[in-house]
């Protein structure tokens, strides 16, 4: 596990919010988890306001894993250097897959769920063929180099899982042992598993 990563992410943690302050989220993101998105993201982060509270609003089925640790990392390098602002999540009706991964880089105290909204956590996946051709070393050399590729998409994603689980209920053991099967989490169990601060 990624420790420091954990420990990185998500400063800006203060008082619980009332439903009221998330009438006009600052950050407005629906859809698929792509560039498209990473675009409008940035787009609408740069021209958010200096100070206050920044509410991150996202609706998603999920997409590109990678795009969302791209908004991610942008979140936490922002929370750790402007103390002035706080960023906030809010989960609207569905988080799967890349949006619960871009939560992740949100503090718990910085995550919230409208009403009735589902989290889905899943492994990655992975469709590839592999075509062996040439020399026995050669072939060797490919297999490797695609083991590595996925035990590198395993790191990855457990980091992902680590940082989501910090300072919940939810142990490594339980993530690894149902995201396989897609674990999907309604709003009031998330919170009284630990994974967010409240449900609006």
């Amino acid at each position: 596990m990624n420790t420091l990563a954990v420990k990185s992410i998500g400063t800006s943690v203060d008082r619980k919010l009332a439903s009221a302050e998330f009438a006009n989220p600052v950050i407005l993101l629906a859809g698929a988890v792509d560039y498209s998105m990473y675009k409008s993201f940035r787009e609408q982060l740069n021209s958010a306001p200096a100070e206050g509270i920044v509410v991150v609003e996202l609706s998603t089925l999920g997409g590109d894993p990678e795009v969302a640790r791209m908004m991610g990392e942008d979140i936490r390098f922002h929370s750790e250097h402007e103390r002035s602002r706080r960023f906030v999540f809010l989960g609207k009706a569905a988080i799967y897959s890349a949006g619960a991964t871009f939560m992740s880089f949100f503090a718990k105290p910085n995550r919230y769920l409208t009403r009735g909204t589902r989290l889905m956590i899943h492994e990655r996946k992975l469709q590839a063929e592999i075509s062996l051709h040439g020399p026995l070393t050669t072939c060797i050399a490919s297999l490797r180099a695609k083991l590595n590729e996925i035990d590198q998409s395993i790191q990855i994603q457990n980091e992902g899982f680590a940082n989501l689980i910090a300072g919940s209920s939810v142990t490594m053991e339980d993530v690894l042992k149902r995201a396989p099967e897609n674990w999907y989490i309604e709003a009031l169990e998330a919170q009284s598993l630990g994974l967010i601060e409240g449900v609006i």
